[in-house]
């Protein structure tokens, strides 16, 4: 059977794809086959597109064209840039792909956290300068640290471009080891060794079930209560809890930082008649006695409630009843500026309060009116 030669490229292009550093030059050279009638003359160069100048073209023979680059910047698009070697009439001969880079940087700053015990998600960022103005790959390798295999993670972009997340099959107990290795046509780079425990980056979903509601007609307060994350009731660990609230037409949030472990608060001192988004967070900490300070989850969806409105209506009103809520209101006003100072955190306000703080009144002699006592 007849053997059918394929085709001859028209032209080669020398160096193939080649891989070089910022700042260097570079010498190509478009050598035409034989089987086409073209001439060193008939032949020009363009980069990404752009005529390079003829000055800096040389006849090496009668069908080799050389292009001398001086200072190349880093490649345009990570894919390299296109050398391309044409014909007179624009007919394309040859390409070759300039890779114009850096080699990688050491990656930086690895930090982790654990969902519920779980899994393990990574985070890193790409050295110093980051742009290498090639592709350059990541990889997040771990082990546990006496009992060396590494390990490599497989899912990657899943918080973020530098990051990668490891779903199961993770020892509790056990130190590992992570680190993360850049490389691209340049080189290879290393982090530095982390060395965590996965109960020492412990994260949870956010509170669940949050409500908001009124207390009673309290027109400037609000009740919150929530959930603890269910996916640790197992767990042997400490809870703290963050309240953030911010009124409807307001972007700033108010942070109440001091709720400690209960699952309620009671928020005070707000504006009557207003809506109010609130948020909650959790931080699990203390898990099986680790020393480490846990991490705050995600805040809550935000829950919304409004306080009730202010009862100033005029005229046709009871004088006595008027009189009796005007007392009421200089007493709460007394009361929340008293736990301004005695009390610390909106954890503590609640009833057993209100009565130190009768008892902090009589024995001051202040107390005028017994508010809402039963004749």
């Amino acid at each position: 059977p007849l053997s059918v030669s394929p085709a001859a490229d028209p032209a080669v292009i020398s160096p193939q794809d080649p891989t070089l550093l910022i700042g260097s030059s570079l010498v190509a050279t478009c050598t035409v086959s034989p089987d086409f009638p073209l001439k060193a003359e008939d032949l020009y160069w363009t980069l990404n597109g752009r005529r390079l100048p003829a000055a800096s073209y040389s006849a090496l023979g009668p069908s080799t064209l050389s292009v001398a680059l001086a200072r190349l910047n880093g490649s345009r698009q990570q894919s390299g840039d296109n050398l391309v070697c044409h014909s007179r009439d624009g007919g394309i001969l040859a390409g070759s792909c300039l890779y114009v880079g850096l080699p990688p940087e050491k990656p930086v700053n690895i930090t982790c956290w654990s969902k519920n015990m779980k899994d393990l998600t990574c985070k890193w960022a790409p050295g110093t300068e980051g742009e290498t103005f090639l592709h350059t790959n990541y990889t997040l390798k771990y082990k546990r640290r006496w009992y060396g295999q590494d390990n490599t993670c497989q899912e990657y972009h899943t918080a973020g471009t530098y990051s990668c997340h490891i779903p199961k099959d993770l020892a509790l107990f056990t130190p590992y080891e992570i680190w993360v290795e850049a490389s691209n046509r340049l080189g290879v780079a290393v982090s530095d060794v982390v060395m965590l425990d996965i109960l020492d980056v412990v994260t949870t979903d956010p509170p669940s079930d949050v409500h908001v509601s009124r207390v009673g007609d309290l027109e400037d307060q609000l009740s919150v209560r929530w959930s603890s994350p269910p996916a640790l009731k197992d767990f042997l660990f400490q809870a703290k809890y963050q309240i953030q609230y911010r009124v409807e037409d307001s972007t700033e949030w108010k942070v109440v930082d001091d709720v400690g472990n209960q699952t309620s608060c009671r928020l005070a001192g707000l504006r009557p008649g207003t809506v109010y988004f609130v948020q909650v967070r959790c931080n699990p900490f203390s898990i099986y006695g680790s020393k480490k300070a846990g991490i705050w989850s995600d805040w809550s969806n935000p829950t919304a409630a409004s306080t009730p409105r202010s009862e100033r209506v005029a005229g046709g009103c009871d004088p006595k009843g008027g009189e009796q809520n005007t007392t009421l209101r200089r007493e709460l006003k007394q009361f929340f500026g008293w736990v301004k100072k005695h009390a610390y955190g909106c954890s503590n306000l609640g009833i057993k309060l209100y009565d130190q703080w009768r008892v902090w009144l009589q024995k001051s002699h202040k107390t005028r009116n017994q508010v809402g006592k039963e004749p």
